[in-house]
């Protein structure tokens, strides 16, 4: 006899997602109201630093000051209490927490295949499935603004993800469960900006990246000397770092472990990555085949996970104690298919993530955006986020939520809209605030 809970019927789950509406009408998503936000916006921001190596947070601050898209991607900790503060569906998936146009990705799957879909999971937790919708709608805002795209072509995008995202998320709803596991999406290769984001993956190989971050040392390549960005490891931190893969051998799958096994650590640095990590701990490690005739290189990603922004406001969403794993199971749950190297470990009471750096990643370049471009953009984005909440949480419920009506589309517009102008407002505030003396 079978110990797993009978599910929900069909006719029941589209019952819940229609008596969420009683608790948030579609409509009411275009609303922000921020009063009840606790906490001064920079006060979470550097709340949220205080664990990091200061003298990177400068670079961060940099980098998130250079524009207002900048600033969006450096400050969740501020859009998850504004979320947090607005009301919600109770329609709970696997978020991305960190859902916006430049963390959509192409890598390459277990089988060498080049992959496009969300790739950075380090917010991942489990809550309402409209947080991801509002920050990835208010990220085509930011996005095309900085791009330059016309204020019309803006909302238009907007538009185009919201009723993509409806569209699928009602086909997902009607799919056998193996089907939906299985989806995938055959046109990418034909939407713009695709083709180019696909040829850069396509050059983005481990050799060129062992030419990009190593030298030529005594005996063996090195990683180069080229501090802050990137600097070697020696003594008890590369040690340490070493020592940490043993324990992350262990989170992997036998037969990945078994090809994991056939490498050897050449070199050990540390990178500064990214916007929002920028001051975590983030190290990498060159390894070389040691079967192999010719150069064999695999370069792996240790990075540091702190909880996620969402944590304080959706406590039930993650039950894991270790951050690293959190990040991985979100990934895993969310991807059609994931880095065959993902892991997790630790080093000095620290959680960190592991997987592969630079395999055939590519991600969208924002000054080659046009209009055209952005809208393409902006309906494959609508699908793939479709596809990640409908694996990993309800389509049914979501789906008749959602309706067939314009409705919850036109209100993330409004929302998207009020807040990428509110951002700007807290990007203002933000900069003067570096100014200011400590």
């Amino acid at each position: 006899m079978s110990t797993l809970t009978p599910p929900l019927s069909s006719k029941e789950r589209a019952a819940l997602g229609r008596a969420a509406r009683k608790q948030l009408s579609r409509g009411a998503h275009a609303s922000l109201s921020l009063k009840a936000v606790a906490d001064d916006p920079i006060a979470l921001l550097r709340a949220a630093e205080k664990d990091r190596i200061k003298s990177l947070v400068v670079i961060k601050h940099e980098r998130m000051a250079a524009s207002a898209f900048g600033f969006f991607r450096g400050a969740v900790p501020i859009m998850a209490a504004d979320l947090a503060a607005q009301p919600n569906t109770g329609l709970i998936t696997q978020l991305c927490g960190d859902a916006h146009i430049s963390n959509l990705g192409a890598y390459a799957s277990p089988d060498g295949n080049l992959m496009f879909d969300i790739n950075d999971f380090d917010e991942t937790i489990r809550g309402p499935f409209e947080f991801d919708i509002k920050r990835l709608a208010t990220s085509l805002i930011l996005g095309g603004r900085e791009a330059g795209v016309k204020l019309a072509a803006r909302h238009e995008a907007v538009a185009h993800f919201t009723a993509q995202y409806r569209k699928l998320m009602r086909a997902f709803a009607a799919l056998p469960i193996l089907e939906l596991a299985r989806y995938q999406i055959h046109r990418l290769a034909h939407i713009e900006p695709m083709p180019s984001i696909f040829a850069q993956a396509e050059r983005s190989t481990a050799a060129k990246t062992l030419k990009s971050l190593t030298t030529k040392g005594e005996s063996n390549r090195v990683f180069k000397s080229e501090p802050p960005l990137l600097r070697r490891i020696g003594g008890k931190e590369h040690d340490l770092v070493l020592a940490a893969l043993g324990p992350y051998s262990r989170t992997l799958q036998p037969e990945r472990r078994h090809f994991l096994d056939q490498y050897s650590p050449v070199d050990v640095g540390f990178k500064v990555v990214g916007t929002g990590s920028v001051g975590l701990r983030d190290y990498v490690v060159y390894l070389e085949g040691t079967h192999a005739c010719k150069s064999d290189p695999l370069f792996l990603q240790i990075k540091e996970e702190p909880a996620s922004a969402y944590a304080p406001y959706l406590p039930e969403g993650s039950q894991h104690s270790h951050q690293g794993h959190r990040v991985m199971d979100g990934q895993r749950a969310m991807q059609l298919t994931s880095d065959p190297f993902l892991g997790y470990t630790a080093i000095e009471g620290r959680d960190y993530l592991v997987r592969q750096l630079n395999d055939h990643k590519a991600t969208l370049d924002l000054t080659t955006l046009t209009a055209d471009s952005l809208l393409g953009y902006a309906d494959l984005c609508g699908e793939l986020l479709a596809r990640s909440h409908a694996r990993a949480g309800d389509p049914v419920a979501i789906a008749a939520y959602l309706g067939d009506s314009c409705r919850f589309d036109d209100a993330i517009l409004s929302f998207a809209h009020n807040y990428s102008d509110q951002t700007e407002r807290y990007w203002a505030t933000f900069k003067k605030s570096l100014k200011k003396p400590k």
